[in-house]
């Protein structure tokens, strides 16, 4: 039996659920009343979707508390907004999404609605590739959406890989192999004309780094992303504080860039 962690925090099931039906008529009644939720589509929310799922990502990386719980409103709402379209066409409504999710959890989790055994959560994710096979996917890499982000495409392609155990198993063999590309690329670069075989080479080089990051337990997108936004606080205290000097980024030299650059370094 699975044990229930009472939170003290939140609401009572009821008032979510009495949450959760309010969303579901307002819905009702936009796709009746509204003349833009009216004409919305599959194919025309898609993109929006995508823009609040980045607007989420941007608050979690702010770690932004309020900010998380309006755009998981925003999200939800699209969720529930997909569901209605699907029963208007008779292919699904709220509740098969929702049993849909439930019955794939409790398949996914034999560990706590069955009799497996696990140690650690590395074990359950390696279960959970396994078990996707079992459910008829064809390809471990296939549960991989194509317009993924090439760089989380490649550490979700490689955290995929390693559930069915295709992995190094040395933190030591993986970084070989960084250096192994790097010597490859190095070599493209001095002797190839062919820029072709270079952006292989840097793809290749792009992909072990990646996998490196996997191995040091960092999520490689997030990594970028935090050097992006350093980089950003960087570069806007030098325009910032070289327009208090009088000057401006269009007519300094690197030398004189450089200095401020190293001020805001030393700011943070």
């Amino acid at each position: 039996m699975v044990k229930k962690n009472n939170n003290a925090f939140g609401a009572s099931l009821q008032e979510k659920l009495k949450a959760f039906e309010r969303l579901l008529n307002i819905m009702d009644d936009l796709r009746i009343g509204c003349p833009w939720d009216r004409k919305q589509t599959f194919d025309s929310l898609r993109h929006l979707t995508l823009e609040e799922v980045y607007e989420l990502s941007d608050a979690i990386l702010d770690k932004d508390a309020d900010g998380i719980r309006e755009e998981l409103g925003d999200i939800m709402l699209h969720l529930v907004f997909y569901a209605k379209i699907g029963e208007e066409k008779r292919a699904f409504d709220i509740k098969d999404v929702l049993e849909g999710i439930s019955d794939k959890l409790v398949f996914r989790h034999p560990h706590i609605y069955g009799d497996v055994t696990v140690s650690d959560a590395e074990e359950v994710a390696d279960n959970w590739e396994k078990l996707k096979l079992e459910e008829g996917k064809k390809s471990v890499l296939g549960g991989v959406p194509q317009s993924l982000p090439p760089l989380l495409k490649a550490y979700r392609m490689q955290e995929k890989a390693k559930g069915v155990g295709f992995e190094w198993e040395t933190r030591e063999q993986v970084w070989g192999k960084v250096m192994e590309e790097m010597e490859e690329l190095k070599t493209e670069v001095e002797h190839s004309q062919s820029k072709d075989r270079i952006e292989d080479e840097f793809g290749d080089l792009l992909f072990a780094l990646t996998n490196y990051a996997r191995y040091l337990g960092i999520n490689p997108d997030d990594a970028l992303e935090r050097t992006n936004r350093k980089f950003i606080r960087r570069f806007q205290f030098i325009e910032t504080e070289s327009a208090k000097d009088g000057k401006s980024v269009q007519n300094m030299n690197l030398d004189e860039m450089d200095a401020y650059w190293n001020k805001a370094k030393e700011t943070e």
